[in-house]
């Protein structure tokens, strides 16, 4: 009796397949590889190299000079002054809505104006304003035509420092609302109960409870504000065009060739302006990251 062998069977051949789900992805990360990725690492390698390609510092040193870093201390102190006022408004105004016993109705239509807003900015955001505030505004003539009261006279000027950091305010102040907002909402009653019943009052609550919890939301939401309007470019070339010397106006000159004709020099401008922003937005994460460890 013979016995005949059969022929071993083959092992299926695993076949890497991309899960369906992940194509739903797939153009988010072209858009952030394209628009984000490539032009990042460009700039910084720009930034580090003479207009023959080889390697030099000098366009970092370039950024030392008087002019420059007067335009960074220009944008930086109308970052800082648009987000501390930002910050402190959108504050009280949510505050009011979450805390303050206003109807509930309220409460849906600020945070859609606020979503709206915080993301209206370049060319409309400097013609409401020109239209509104400029010299021949609607209030500006209102109120020379009806009170005599001259703005220009009082020193208001919209194409200035304060007439800048008025106009980023529009949408500073919405997207405050919209950050802080949720820590707003974290704030436990039992908290506030607790400070109560050991016989504290409503400012004690506030200065050895509440705003302790929420100091790193507010700074994390300071230094995003901060970010926000340092990068700010459109608004600030439509409203003042030259008359005001900040980062993003030197930056998209050096860029279209109307001064000094180095690119690589307007690499180094951005690449300081990655720095600045990068700093501010790990800033904004790591207090963010604290401040939510609170409100589980």
């Amino acid at each position: 009796m013979t016995t005949q062998l059969q022929p071993a069977a083959k092992a299926p051949v695993k076949q890497l397949r991309l899960p369906l789900h992940w194509l739903g992805v797939l153009p988010f990360a072209a858009f952030v590889v394209l628009f984000m990725v490539l032009p990042t690492l460009k700039i910084v390698v720009g930034a580090f190299q003479r207009p023959d390609g080889s390697i030099s510092l000098d366009n970092i040193a370039n950024l030392f000079t008087p002019s420059i870093m007067a335009a960074y201390g220009i944008s930086i102190r109308i970052s800082v002054a648009s987000a501390f006022f930002g910050c402190l408004i959108g504050f009280f105004v949510a505050a009011a809505v979450v805390l303050g016993g206003l109807p509930r109705w309220i409460r849906g239509p600020l945070l859609t104006f606020s979503g709206v807003a915080s993301n209206f900015a370049g060319v409309p955001l400097a013609f409401a304003f020109l239209a509104t505030l400029g010299p021949l505004g609607i209030i500006t003539v209102f109120l020379q035509q009806q009170f005599g009261i001259n703005l220009r006279a009082l020193g208001f000027n919209l194409l200035s420092f304060w007439g800048l950091t008025l106009t980023y305010l529009f949408f500073q102040i919405p997207l405050m609302i919209l950050i802080i907002t949720p820590a707003l909402d974290g704030l436990k009653k039992e908290w506030r109960e607790a400070a109560s019943i050991l016989g504290a009052t409503n400012a004690q609550y506030w200065r050895m409870v509440a705003l302790p919890i929420l100091t790193p939301a507010i700074l994390g939401t300071f230094a995003l504000l901060f970010a926000n309007a340092f990068g700010a470019v459109a608004t600030a070339i439509a409203l003042t065009g030259s008359s005001l010397s900040i980062v993003p106006i030197l930056l998209f000159a050096q860029i279209r060739g109307d001064v000094l004709g180095d690119p690589h020099l307007g690499y180094a401008l951005a690449f300081g302006m990655i720095v600045v922003t990068g700093v501010a937005n790990t800033v904004y994460i790591v207090l963010r990251a604290r401040s939510e460890r609170w409100m589980k």
